[in-house]
């Protein structure tokens, strides 16, 4: 199988000369190569140049999420900014919205105070109309903004293009309905109604249905309270004319009915677009005084029978009435409230939201070239030209019978396996002054005394760990195969070696040299469930102490002829382990599904839904 091929590559290369070995890492063997093999000296880190090509990728590469954190940010605070003109926007329109309702609502009023002057012929008996003009004149006065309003009066288009000719015009109007005995009611609420039609309309012009926002809702419930209290002061003048004369004409009687039913579907749809004013309208109903006189007034109207007139009771509609809207327009000033706060609330978020994206933008500028000095230096630590170790000990082990154990097997139950194995034995070597090398298939590497040396503990290291291994593994049980128990061959050896990183693509450390050979043949001319060792390294265990070796005799190696090499049994006052090491809890059999590797577990998990 490919897996097995894999697994003895280690053992097949180094076999080669050791002066290759030693030779392969050799920047100046690089540097004499032949002119055609430009393109590799140009990317060996090893070389001057490439070594300066692959300090500028390792540069570039953590500069790349850095600039694009730095577009990113960039983009937000543009949207930021896109948002705030649009909140900034929005208040324009809730202040326009505000002021504007004002005047209707002023005007709303002064058309039914109008309208009763006129209908009780100049009495006064309700209001001051001076005080009322006076306060629609102020409404006016405050608006920022005057929009043209053109509307339509007995065939003649009237337009208003200004604030100050809209004033002359409303003054003249007053004089003319005061001073003239010839105005009817009619009259008024034509004006008047005309004159509100088209503010509401430039109103509802400026309220943007489709605003992301979300105070849409709000401005549209405004607009449609502030409607709804026009459509009921019309049907209220046509209600005080029905008490007062005791007969609705045909088109008065249409009028009414058509301004009672407008009336009501706009306040049903702004209530419903915002609960707050559901409850505020339900505690209206609950303590307004004569709120249930009204709905009979209503239904008396919508009969429209022949009746005597009656001017207590036209009063008395008319004041009941003029308080129903009196606290529609409490509402509207609530909801005029929470427009406003939800707007400022939305400039006050916005305005966070923009200092936070500066400080983020400017926090990334200014660590941008310290993250680069930082990856500089750390590039250059990391490609260190290859360092000589006079005395290293090196240790490979590889799993006894792993080819049959492969043939017989699914590849998945092969990665389970070693997944399984090479996670306990890494959990072991933490507990050394070990650095693991590599697995390649069923082989592992581990080395002491290198990147950082440690004097002569590395063969103390090396044989304590190589002990630790083949102690836990006699009572390893191979996951899909319980009735059989692990088997590991161990070789290790001490002498020198060279190391350094190698390759561009993927640099790794590695290591060359006879020592790396030997070792790796102290592992393939072993035995099963046993440690060999080369008779340098019974040397110098043999310098330090503590460990016991049997005598082996000498072995035929190919490649060095024939050696003096020994076993590793136990140390000094010690016997071989029999029980499994300690391993963390993730090791324990009855939880061993979770020793499968996550992309295994994610490809069960896909296969089965």
């Amino acid at each position: 199988m490919a897996i097995q091929n894999k697994s003895k590559s280690i053992s097949n290369n180094v076999s080669e000369g050791d002066d290759a070995s030693l030779r392969s890492l050799s920047s100046e063997d690089v540097s004499q190569a032949p002119r055609g093999y430009c393109c590799a000296k140009s990317i060996n880190p090893a070389d001057g140049r490439g070594r300066k090509l692959h300090l500028l990728q390792m540069i570039v590469l953590p500069f790349i999420p850095i600039l694009a954190l730095i577009i990113q940010t960039a983009v937000l605070l543009n949207n930021i900014m896109v948002t705030r003109n649009e909140v900034m926007e929005i208040n324009n329109q809730v202040t326009i919205a505000t002021e504007l309702g004002k005047v209707v609502t002023r005007m709303q009023l002064e058309r039914s105070e109008v309208a009763f002057y006129v209908y009780t012929s100049g009495s006064l008996l309700r209001t001051n109309l001076t005080k009322r003009f006076e306060l629609t004149d102020e409404a006016l006065r405050n608006m920022s903004s005057w929009p043209p309003v053109s509307f339509t009066v007995d065939d003649k288009k009237i337009i208003y293009i200004d604030k100050a000719s809209f004033q002359r015009n409303l003054t003249k109007f007053r004089d003319t309905v005061i001073k003239s005995d010839d105005n009817t009611i009619k009259d008024v609420v034509r004006w008047y109604t005309s004159l509100n039609a088209a503010l509401l309309e430039h109103l509802t012009q400026q309220i943007k249905e489709n605003d992301n926002s979300g105070v849409w809702r709000y401005l549209l419930a405004f607009k449609n309270l502030l409607k709804s209290i026009e459509s009921t002061g019309i049907a209220m003048v046509y209600g005080v004319n029905y008490f007062g004369q005791g007969y609705l004409q045909q088109q008065n009687y249409i009028n009414y009915i058509t301004h009672d039913a407008i009336a009501k579907d706009l306040l049903n749809t702004s209530l419903n677009y915002v609960s707050q004013m559901k409850a505020e309208y339900n505690a209206l109903s609950r303590n307004m005084v004569g709120y249930g006189n009204i709905k009979i007034k209503n239904d008396i109207i919508i009969k429209n029978t022949q009746r005597k007139p009656n001017y207590d009771e036209a009063l008395n509609y008319f004041d009941s009435m003029a308080t129903y809207t009196d606290e529609l327009r409490k509402i509207q000033r609530t909801l005029r409230v929470l427009i406003q706060d939800y707007v400022d609330e939305n400039l006050h978020d916005s305005a966070n939201t923009e200092a936070l994206g500066i400080a983020v933008l400017v926090l990334v500028l200014s660590l941008s070239p310290i993250i680069i000095w930082l990856v500089r230096n750390a590039v250059e630590t990391i490609q260190v030209p290859a360092e000589y170790y006079a005395s290293v000990t090196v240790y490979f082990s590889d799993i006894v019978g792993f080819t049959e154990i492969a043939a017989v097997s699914t590849p998945l139950e092969v990665v389970t396996f070693l997944n399984k194995i090479y996670k306990q034995f890494d959990a072991r070597i933490e507990c050394y002054d070990v650095y693991k090398v590599e697995t390649i298939g069923d082989s592992y590497m581990v080395a002491s005394g290198l990147p950082v040396k440690n004097g002569n503990k590395h063969v103390t290291e090396i044989a304590s760990m190589a002990l630790d291994l083949l102690s836990g593994s006699k009572q390893f049980k191979i996951p899909h195969r319980k009735s059989e128990r692990l088997q590991i061959r161990s070789g290790a050896h001490t002498g020198p070696v060279v190391a350094g990183i190698v390759g561009s693509k993927m640099p790794r450390y590695c290591l060359f040299g006879d020592t790396v050979n030997t070792a790796s043949r102290m592992e393939s001319t072993g035995e099963a469930s046993k440690i060999h060792i080369s008779l340098e390294m019974k040397k110098a265990l043999d310098s330090i102490g503590g460990y016991k070796t049997e005598h082996r005799g000498l072995v035929d190696v190919k490649g060095k002829g024939l050696m003096d090499t020994y076993w590793l049994t136990c140390k000094e006052g010690g016997q071989n382990r029999t029980m499994e090491m300690d391993a963390p809890a993730f090791l324990e059999e009855e939880e061993e599904e979770d020793m499968e590797p996550v992309f295994i577990k994610r490809l069960r998990n896909e296969s089965f839904f």
